[in-house]
């Protein structure tokens, strides 16, 4: 079963992306997207 989960900024710590991960997945998401805030591409990191 999967679950959404919130994906988090790692330079200004605003969550502007969800995303579904499998329940049994024992790491965290690392992707990186584009962060409105920052105006520029970050590495966003999924969040509880």
């Amino acid at each position: 079963m999967a679950k959404k989960v919130p994906l988090e900024c790692t330079d200004c710590g605003s969550r502007n992306y969800s995303t579904t991960v499998k329940d049994n997945s024992g790491e965290r998401l690392e992707i990186k997207k584009f962060c409105g805030v920052c105006n520029k591409h970050t590495v966003h990191k999924q969040t509880k």
